[in-house]
């Protein structure tokens, strides 16, 4: 193999086709020394070594050339921003246009086979091009936006929804009642853990919330479960699959990056419209939770108008122990004002009793499980004007900024996909894979 050091990475002039077709030579050799090597998963040091400085050296290259043309690139294949391709869609359209910037559908097909340890890592090469797209004030924009738009299966249900009032979406149910809309979560061999599957129902269901004229309130909340441990009984969200995780099916395009700029940037922004009366379709959320709201789980209270939480439950995020970043828990968390309490959380691995005073942070009211129902119902009634959508809207303007969420998401990108490939996550997510069902 020859040496792979900082001399062979290109340099980055100013042309864009010259820079491109000088990145592309690059990546291709790149990936030549790689196919000379054993597969990842039966690598030995020396082996490993030398793939991790190719992918060094090429994530370099990749960093370099954005950084002088990411609005390029993004402009060429959404042609000036006048079309909207949704995350999967924009990356494999990049792969395309701009062949070695990206991984290609095939090596993403190849890496999907794989378990989280046995992957090359292909996912920080996508994670490199969207910390650069979203860092840059234009294109990063309109990606956020057209995250917010409905998505077509959401838009397809619609009709649907609205006749029957009901849909099961598969992971997420979502029902009509007078002026609000339940959507219940239905994970229930994974205590409603999130995955890939979850969070496209999510979407959709959050979509449907905000379409349908008749809803006025979303109210978000666990259905029962069939873990053994709390059979039959009502769990809001044990937060990310760490056993998908581990097994390499929890994706960072369709999961980690989606779930923040789609059903939970949803939830907190609304539907993107384009109105002189305002920017966003966007409604009250209710988060009614049972048992416990951990990780994933208690980052969508975050985005909630009113939580609810019966006696006994309880909130974590436990990020230390997983290794990887609490999705957007950190920005907002730094915002509340609760002092040294957000860094004990993320940090020490603290779990918050609903009932403590520091419950705060995340509930609004604890009640006893058998009045759930009715406090629920007292919650979306009082929720339900026209006043409350649009104080909602001035505070998510003064909390969460657009520019700031925007600069925030670029950051989260890369960090996270560099969090799910570091051996410190593969050790935890293995042994919590390991354990046997309670």
């Amino acid at each position: 193999m020859r040496p792979w050091t900082g001399s062979n990475e290109p340099a980055v002039a100013g042309d864009f086709a010259a820079d491109l077709a000088a990145l592309m030579d690059h990546v291709a050799t790149g990936e030549r020394l790689l196919a000379g090597l054993p597969a990842r998963s039966v690598r030995g040091s020396q082996d490993q070594d030398r793939a991790d400085r190719v992918h060094h050296s090429c994530r370099a290259a990749r960093a370099r050339f954005l950084r002088a043309h990411a609005t390029a690139v993004y402009d060429t294949v959404t042609g000036h921003r006048t079309s909207g391709l949704r995350l999967s869609e924009l990356v494999f359209a990049v792969a395309e246009a701009c062949p070695g910037l990206v991984p290609s559908p095939g090596q993403m097909a190849a890496e999907a086979r794989c378990d989280q340890a046995g992957k090359e890592g292909r996912e920080i090469d996508q994670a490199i091009f969207f910390q650069a797209v979203l860092a840059a004030p234009g294109p990063g924009q309109h990606l956020v936006d057209v995250m917010r738009e409905p998505t077509p299966r959401a838009r397809a249900l619609l009709a649907d929804f609205q006749r029957l009032g009901r849909l099961d979406l598969g992971t997420v149910e979502i029902e009509r009642r007078d002026a609000a809309a339940h959507v219940t979560f239905r994970n229930h061999r994974t205590l409603n853990a999130e995955d890939d599957e979850f969070t496209a129902d999510l979407e959709t269901a959050v979509d449907l919330v905000l379409l349908d004229d008749e809803v006025g309130v979303g109210v978000l909340r666990g259905g029962p479960v069939s873990h053994p441990r709390h059979a039959g009984k009502r769990v809001f969200s044990a937060g990310i699959n760490l056993k998908h995780l581990n097994a390499g099916r929890i994706s960072f395009v369709d999961f980690l990056l989606r779930r923040e700029l789609g059903p939970i940037n949803k939830i907190a922004r609304g539907l993107a419209v384009d109105d002189w009366r305002g920017s966003a379709l966007a409604k009250p959320w209710i988060a009614a939770v049972d048992a416990f709201a951990i990780g994933g789980g208690a980052q969508l209270l975050l985005v909630c108008d009113h939580v609810i939480a019966e006696q006994g439950a309880y909130f974590s995020l436990p990020a230390a122990n997983e290794g990887i970043v609490p999705g957007l828990a950190n920005l907002r968390l730094a915002r509340s004002g609760w002092g040294r309490l957000p860094r004990q959380l993320v940090l020490g691995g603290r779990t918050i009793r609903a009932a403590e005073p520091d419950g705060g942070l995340f509930c609004d009211e604890v009640v006893d499980s058998q009045h759930m129902d009715a406090a629920i119902e007292a919650g979306a009634r009082r929720l339900n004007t026209p006043a409350a959508v649009a104080n909602r809207r001035m505070l998510q303007l003064a909390a969460e900024p657009a520019e700031r969420f925007r600069e925030y998401v670029a950051e989260f990108a890369l960090t996270q996909a560099l969090r799910i490939y570091d051996e410190d996550v593969l050790a935890k997510t293995g042994r919590f894979a390991a354990k046997p069902a309670r």
